[in-house]
């Protein structure tokens, strides 16, 4: 898939605006992200399974914020 017809969804699985904790919690999710979407054909079960994953990234990144800051 080229670059330009990927689903728009995956830029929400963009990781590197984060600070460095973040970045190591969102980080494997986009590696699945892309892999699945190169892995499996396009129609309404991929664009689920990459919904989905970007509601666990979504709260593991919120769970992460609770995390102790390391001084």
């Amino acid at each position: 898939m080229s670059e330009q017809s990927l689903p728009p969804i995956l830029r929400y699985f963009e990781f590197t605006h984060l600070p460095p904790h973040l970045q190591a919690v969102s980080m494997p999710f986009s590696e699945l992200a892309h892999r699945l979407n190169t892995m499996l054909p396009p129609g309404p079960e991929l664009s689920v399974a990459l919904r989905k994953l970007l509601e666990s990234k979504d709260a593991a990144v919120r769970a992460a914020l609770d995390l102790p800051k390391e001084s």
